[in-house]
């Protein structure tokens, strides 16, 4: 007999599940998958103090929804308030309406769901959860969490990176959905800490909007990034730049024009770079934030509206603000293949992004079957891990010449008008 082909991501999982019958299943097809560990509990109670109990958590948890004691989704609630984010499979016997509910619940929580399902599971449903994992990156984002998860942070030690430069820009590729041709970089800040542990951006950049440093951050950050582009203009390669403007910034009286002088500095010009703000930027202080985002537009920026459909004032939004681009949130694009409700919501923002004339943009694209559904609804251009995860500017040119090996597959569907069935 052959040995299991084993996942090279999954090394360990947990199935939760009062059925013996589904869960000794379950076991299974993770042993046929080549998963070494495989942890049982027949509750969420169980489940929880298990995961309490473990020096590592597993890499992935199966969980069913009606069990005793503690059900599936008290269980994600639970996890995530302990700040377990482990990567789900949800499985279970319930409508499929009922599971994909409690998927929108784990994702608004910010979990990752790589797939929710009706029982029984399948050996190919798990064979691709595996791959979505591995594909996502998520083996080593748990890896630069854990490095930096027991250093804290301060305040006097980000606004020193700040100071001295230190804050490094990564560069993420967006691409013509149509050609698989690249168009254009988004701007990334990324820290690290002097003992090298990678901080993720989402804690060093909630604590300089906390602390009042993030109008210097994101000074550096701009700084790095049209001085980039305008190297890369000149060794001919013209990409759009876009960067990310935190709602705190957006009160600041000087920042318009400082951004001309920072492009004049460079010799840009204001149409190569699109400035991506949230849904939830311009709700407090409207009056400020609008005029800072008039004002840009006027000078010739493009305006992005980012992470669309995960806040409440989407349309209002899109009514008074002059954008030329609007980003569709990831959490409506990975998976969308195969679950209808998020499909038909693509295909809504894409249309309404069509007939309000903005390029629409689709990020969280990490599956070759995110790409194809996308490109079929007529997307215009795409970004995710299946292009490109973000990289450090000495890198791009490297990866374009391997990423034009992979024109010809991206190329294979041409886009149409509406939902492939």
């Amino acid at each position: 007999m052959n040995p299991p082909a084993r996942s090279a991501a999954v090394d360990s999982l947990l199935v939760v599940d009062d059925s013996v019958v589904q869960r000794t299943h379950a076991v299974a097809l993770c042993r046929e998958l080549g998963v070494r560990t495989v942890h049982e509990a027949a509750s969420g109670a169980e489940a929880l103090a298990l995961l309490e109990s473990l020096a590592r958590p597993p890499d992935l948890v199966i969980v069913d929804l009606e069990m005793p004691v503690m059900d599936g989704v008290e269980l994600i609630e639970r996890m995530h308030a302990r700040k377990l984010a482990i990567p789900l499979v949800v499985a279970s016997s319930r409508e499929l309406a009922l599971i994909q509910t409690v998927e929108a619940v784990a994702r608004n929580l910010g979990m990752t769901v790589l797939a929710a399902v009706r029982k029984p599971l399948l050996l190919s449903t798990l064979r691709q959860a595996f791959g979505d994992f591995q594909a996502s990156g998520l083996v080593r984002q748990d890896a630069d969490a854990s490095a930096s998860a027991g250093e804290p942070l301060c305040a006097e030690a980000l606004a020193r990176a700040i100071a001295q430069g230190e804050i490094d820009v990564h560069y993420q590729p967006k691409v013509d959905m149509a050609t698989g041709i690249v168009r254009g970089v988004e701007a990334l800040a990324r820290w690290s800490l002097p003992s090298g542990s990678p901080v993720r951006p989402d804690r060093f950049i909630a604590l300089a909007e906390r602390e009042g440093l993030i109008l210097d951050l994101t000074r550096g950050v701009m700084a790095r990034a049209l001085a980039q582009a305008a190297h890369w203009n000149a060794h001919g390669l013209h990409l759009s730049m876009a960067i990310n403007l935190s709602p705190a910034v957006l009160d600041g009286a000087s920042l318009v024009q400082e951004i001309v002088d920072l492009l004049a500095v460079h010799a840009l010009e204001a149409d190569q770079v699109v400035f991506e703000v949230t849904e939830g930027s311009v709700v407090d202080g409207l009056g400020a934030a609008l005029g800072v985002l008039a004002r840009l537009r006027l000078k010739g920026f493009g305006l992005s509206i980012d992470d669309y459909g995960t806040g409440f004032s989407s349309l209002g939004q899109l009514a008074r603000i002059p954008f030329t681009e609007l980003k569709i949130d990831r959490s409506f694009v990975h998976g969308a293949c195969r679950n209808d409700n998020l499909r038909v919501i693509l295909q809504s923002a894409l249309d309404l992004a069509r007939q309000l004339g903005l390029v629409a943009v689709a990020e969280g694209i990490e599956t070759i079957e995110d790409w194809r559904l996308v490109q079929a609804c007529g997307c215009n251009i795409g970004q995710g891990y299946l292009i490109a995860r973000p990289m450090p500017a000495g890198d791009l040119l490297p990866w374009l010449k391997t990423h034009q090996r992979r024109l010809h597959e991206l190329r294979l569907a041409r886009p149409e008008q509406g939902l492939a069935r």
